[in-house]
Parts: C-alpha cells; sequence; structure tokens
C-alpha cells in the first residue's frame, strides 16, 4: 500500500481527504478557466464564462457545507491523536477553509462570483479607456457584495470585516498588525526617499535605453530568464494579459506578463517577479496534491517569494553583472549604456511615479500604504465608489507629491478591487519584508549565494527556499514557517537595513 492510499482508508480523516481531492480538483479547474479568461478567451465570451464559474464556485461551496462534512471534522479532530503531524496540519486547514466557506449563504458566493467576472471584464475595457465612470455601477454592485461577505465572515470568526479579509489573504493577521509595521515604515519612507533622491542626483546619471525593443524578442528573453531561475515548461507557460499574474496550479502552472516595445524592464522584472510565484507553486509539496496542507501559507508567503526573486535577486549588481551580456545580445544593442554599471542604475533608480508594479522599492511601499488605507475605508462605508479617484489622487499627493492625471495612471491600474480582492494589497509590503529576512538568513547559510547568482546559479538560494519555505507547505502557520526559516518573527528593520544599505551605502 502507498502512503497516499494508507492516508485514505477508512476512518474519519481518510473520508475528509477524498472529499478534499475533488473539492480541490473543481477549484483548480476554475483556476484554469480563470487563467483562460484574463489571457485568450475572446471578449464574447464572457458572459457564458461567468456563468460557468459561478456554477463551480456554487459546487464546490455546496460540496464544504455538506452537514456530513461537519460530522467528519468532529469525528476527525477527536481522533487527532493518530494522525501524524502532516495529517494535523491538514485537518487544522480543513477546519479553517470549512470555517469561512460555511459562514457565506450559497446565494451569495453565486452573486459574488458573478459581479467579480463582470466587473473584471468592465475593467478591461474601462483601464485603457481611463473611464472610471464607465466601471462605477459593476463596481458599486461587487463592493456592496464584498461587504456583505465581510460581515457575514467577521460575524463566523469573531472578526472585524476587514479583518476577516485579511485573513483570507494573509492568515492571522489583523489591521492592527499591518498598523504595527506599516506606520514606522511610512514614518521613516519620506525623508528616506529625499536622502536616496539627492544621492542618485549626485551620482552618474542612468543612460536610457533607446527603443524599440520588438515584443519577440522580449518574449524571447523573459523565457530565456524563466530557464535560468529553473521554470520548468513541461509543467507552465508564459501568456499575456493586461495585468501580469499567476494562475494554473503547482503541475501546470501559468504565468502572465505584459509588453512595452519602449521598455523592455518593465516585462523583463515582471516575468522575473512572476516567476518567483511559479517557483514557489511547483516546489509546493508533491505527496499533498490537492489538499489544503499542500497549498502555499498564504499571500504574504507567495508574495515574498516573488520579491525574493525580483528584488533581493534580480536587481542585485551581482544578477545586473550576468544578465548585462544577455541583454545585448537580446537586443543587438552595446555601448555604455548596455554596461553592467549602468544597467545597475537604471533597474536600482528610484522615482516618485504613477505605476505600482513599475515603482521602485523604496517607493512601492507608499503604493501599498495608500490602497490599504482606500481599502479599509471602503469596507467600512467611509469612502463611496464615486469618490474613490478624488481620495486616490489626495493620497498619492500626499505620500508621494504626484497628482495622477487621469484613473488609468490612479484608481483604474489594478484589477485587485475589480475582481473582489480586497485585503490582498497589504501582503506585498509584507511580502518585501519577508523577502528581506528570509534572504539575510539564505545568505547567512550560505554566503556563496550572491557569486552563485553572478553566475546565472539559483540553485543554492532556491535550494534553500526548497527546503525552508516551498516544502512546507503549510504544515505550520506563516508566523511559525518564518521563525523556523530565519530564527525570528518578523521584523521589519531588516527591510529597512535592506533598503539603506542598498540605496545609500
Amino acid at each position: 500500500m502507498t502512503t497516499a492510499e494508507a492516508r485514505l482508508d477508512n476512518h474519519p480523516y481518510g473520508a475528509l481527504e477524498r472529499r478534499w481531492h475533488r473539492m480541490s480538483a473543481l477549484s483548480d479547474a476554475a483556476g484554469v478557466l480563470g487563467w483562460d479568461m484574463s489571457t485568450v478567451m475572446p471578449t464574447g465570451g464572457a458572459e457564458a464564462r461567468t456563468e460557468q464559474l459561478a456554477a463551480l464556485d456554487v459546487i464546490c461551496h455546496q460540496q464544504i457545507n455538506d452537514p456530513a462534512l461537519a460530522d467528519l471534522l468532529d469525528a476527525a479532530e477527536a481522533e487527532a491523536a493518530t494522525l501524524d503531524p502532516w495529517q494535523t496540519a491538514n485537518l487544522r486547514e480543513m477546519r479553517r477553509e470549512w470555517r469561512r466557506e460555511t459562514a457565506l449563504q450559497a446565494d451569495l458566493v453565486e452573486a459574488l462570483s458573478r459581479a467579480c467576472k463582470r466587473c473584471e471584464m468592465a475593467w478591461r475595457e474601462a483601464r485603457p479607456a481611463a473611464d472610471f465612470a464607465g466601471i462605477l455601477t459593476p463596481f458599486e454592485n461587487l463592493l456592496a457584495l464584498v461587504r456583505e461577505s465581510a460581515e457575514a465572515l467577521g460575524n463566523a470568526l469573531g472578526l472585524d470585516p476587514y479583518d476577516a479579509l485579511l485573513d483570507g489573504f494573509a492568515p492571522g493577521t489583523t489591521a492592527v498588525q499591518i498598523d504595527n509595521v506599516f506606520q514606522p515604515l511610512a514614518a521613516f519612507l519620506p525623508d528616506f526617499i529625499e536622502q536616496v533622491l539627492a544621492r542618485q542626483a549626485a551620482a552618474p546619471q542612468a543612460i536610457p535605453l533607446e527603443g524599440p525593443f520588438p515584443v519577440d524578442r522580449q518574449e524571447a528573453l523573459s523565457r530565456s530568464l524563466m530557464g535560468v531561475l529553473g521554470f520548468d515548461f513541461a509543467h507552465g507557460r508564459l501568456d499575456v494579459s493586461a495585468h501580469p499574474f499567476t494562475g494554473g496550479v503547482p503541475d501546470d502552472v501559468r504565468i502572465t506578463t505584459r509588453y512595452d516595445e519602449a521598455d523592455f524592464m518593465s516585462a523583463m522584472m515582471a516575468t522575473l517577479h512572476e516567476t518567483g510565484h511559479a517557483l514557489y507553486e511547483r516546489g509546493l509539496p508533491a505527496n499533498w496534491r490537492l489538499q489544503p496542507v499542500g497549498e502555499s501559507g498564504g499571500m504574504a508567503l507567495h508574495e515574498s517569494q516573488s520579491l525574493i526573486v525580483e528584488m533581493q535577486a534580480c536587481r542585485s549588481a551581482a544578477f545586473v553583472g550576468f544578465v548585462a551580456p544577455l541583454l545585448r545580445e537580446a537586443f543587438g544593442a552595446d555601448g555604455p549604456a548596455w554596461q553592467a554599471d549602468n544597467l545597475l542604475r537604471l533597474v536600482t533608480k528610484v522615482e516618485r511615479g504613477f505605476i505600482r508594479v513599475d515603482a521602485d522599492e523604496v517607493t512601492y511601499p507608499a503604493h501599498i500604504i495608500l490602497r490599504s488605507h482606500l481599502e479599509r475605508a471602503m469596507i467600512a462605508g467611509d469612502l463611496a465608489p464615486a469618490d474613490l479617484p478624488g481620495a486616490w489622487n489626495d493620497g498619492l499627493e500626499g505620500l508621494l507629491g504626484i497628482r495622477p492625471e487621469n484613473d488609468r495612471l490612479g484608481c483604474l491600474q489594478d484589477i485587485h478591487w475589480y475582481d473582489g480582492a480586497f485585503g490582498y494589497f497589504p501582503t506585498y509590503t509584507l511580502g518585501a519584508m519577508i523577502a528581506a529576512q528570509l534572504f539575510a538568513a539564505a545568505r547567512e547559510a550560505h554566503p556563496e549565494i550572491p557569486e552563485a547568482i553572478g553566475r546565472g546559479d539559483f540553485a543554492p538560494l532556491l535550494t534553500w527556499l526548497g527546503d525552508k519555505i516551498h516544502g512546507q507547505g503549510s504544515l505550520q502557520e506563516p508566523d511559525a514557517l518564518l521563525i523556523r526559516a530565519t530564527g525570528k518573527p518578523l521584523d521589519p528593520a531588516i527591510f529597512q537595513a535592506h533598503l539603506k544599505r542598498r540605496y545609500l551605502d
């Protein structure tokens, strides 16, 4: 009998595994359909796909709400002493999913699913046209349903509504904890940004790279760098979408990017970022596919894995030295602008910009702090959707001293809210902090990591991450996993030290 077969015997826990296997497979199918909707589906298929995804969401919801499943959870927990550590953790995560799903009525789940997809498709037309008015009605409808679900979740979990949403992306995290981390960062950033800008103004200026940069060459470069990082194209693919993202399932990881013929760096860095997500997905424990314990430890950890690749490793002097000749070859270019020292100035250039996904790591947290404040206000009912553009523009001006000239550069730039993902944004900066702490611990354990990256060898870093993070799945709670990997809980000072070292030393 195999290990998997031994787990799937007739006791209550085994019955739960069988049920979760089916539910997870259905959920994964919905994920692939969602990827297709965002990449290759013709626009005329939107309403049909909306109905398909709503039906799958309701089926999964009905299965987890089956009274028999609640009885099985109770029975399995009564026999918990017979379970091994992975089974125990799996049962914990099953109960967590059950508590969240049973908090919502089926009609709300169905309505929310439809509203998310309809608003997302409206956003795809509104964003390039900078037409917030065109998306206002579907967004108002969606926000009302998100607030209703947040209330229901909060009542069931004993949490504030916004905390209940946060918990879905960063388990166990509350707004108070976010404030404790973000407030010192918000106090640190203004003077630090000024210092960095002054230092860069006094240094030799970065020479711009002159395009155009054909999309086919950018795609070839992206695929080449994905290969350097170890992306397995037999278990994944690269496509184009309006907003870069990672989807699919661990054995079929779908990542997307977007190309600009005037700026290849944007697509290159987006691809590296999403490849970090993909490597985490592929590295999750294969023996626990389609079980909660085999999933990632939440989006803060997930974002740490994309940012440890993009920010910690691939904006380092070591990586830029490695990639410089590849860039010259890819675009048939040469000269001072294409030398490693100038490229490093370009990839570490700090400037106040409007677009979050293109922001440098110094100003990036300001973008997240703004979004965190605004989404909390919307969930609390203190900010109406119609007032979002003005609040956004005022907030960005207050944080970075710049004001968007249109909503494409402002509140329409990200997909998250228009797909119902409230509570997601804080995980980006939490992820940046975790990434800095993990990279510091990895370098302490393996001092050869920077030199290896300089050769295009990511094996030492990824092997360490595979052991400490990827292969652990959800065996431990996220906070405990970070302590196991680094020896301490999240320490925001490590992130600030990283910024000072890179930009002021």
